[in-house]
């Protein structure tokens, strides 16, 4: 919970109330192991993960081809927001990319929590804004640029990512195959 509780007072900034009013909904330890599900598709997601330790990737299946969404990583939140949003089944899955260690908060409380005090829910949105930012450029990239430049990109943006993730998952993210990845990795 210590790590938890950094993340809110330091990274998100919450005002100490707010945080410790988070700090007690966050009731659910889950340990996963390579391979293992967070969020299976078709389920309902009713719990936000805060990554304690290990990786994650977030797996979008295109006509029976495993196409890599998104990632999560320690210190940051997971789940399939679309579903946890809407409260409906996932289309996606998350799965462990190795030993992980997370804790969830209750969909129900969140929200609980997100009506009671209005800095968190501020603190909810500006961060929607930002993943709906960080998306859209994605698509944009995706679109528009070579797979050198998005390569680069993902680099200024996320360099930690390529000493997290395994290659083949961060080829799937920027729609290449591995050996094009590592080819363009390799060029000066």
């Amino acid at each position: 919970m210590e790590a938890l509780s950094q993340y809110l007072k330091e990274q998100l900034q919450l005002p100490e109330v707010e945080a410790h009013a988070l700090l007690r909904y966050w009731q659910k330890p889950k340990s996963l192991k390579r391979n293992d599900f967070l969020t299976r598709q078709g389920q309902v997601e009713n719990h936000l993960y805060y990554i304690r330790q290990g990786t994650l990737g977030i797996f979008y299946d295109i006509e029976e081809n495993e196409q890599v969404v998104g990632f999560g990583y320690a210190d940051t939140l997971i789940c399939s927001f679309p579903s946890f949003i809407r409260n409906h089944p996932s289309d996606y899955y998350i799965q462990a990319l190795g030993a992980t260690e997370l804790i969830g908060i209750s969909r129900s409380d969140f929200y609980r929590l997100l009506d009671e005090y209005p800095r968190i829910e501020h603190l909810w949105r500006q961060m929607l804004e930002e993943a709906l930012l960080g998306r859209i450029e994605r698509e944009i990239d995706l679109l528009t640029i070579s797979p050198r430049e998005r390569i680069q990109r993902l680099l200024n943006r996320s360099p930690h990512i390529f000493q997290l993730i395994p290659n083949k998952y961060i080829a799937s993210y920027l729609r290449m195959t591995p050996e094009t990845l590592s080819r363009n990795m390799r060029q000066p």
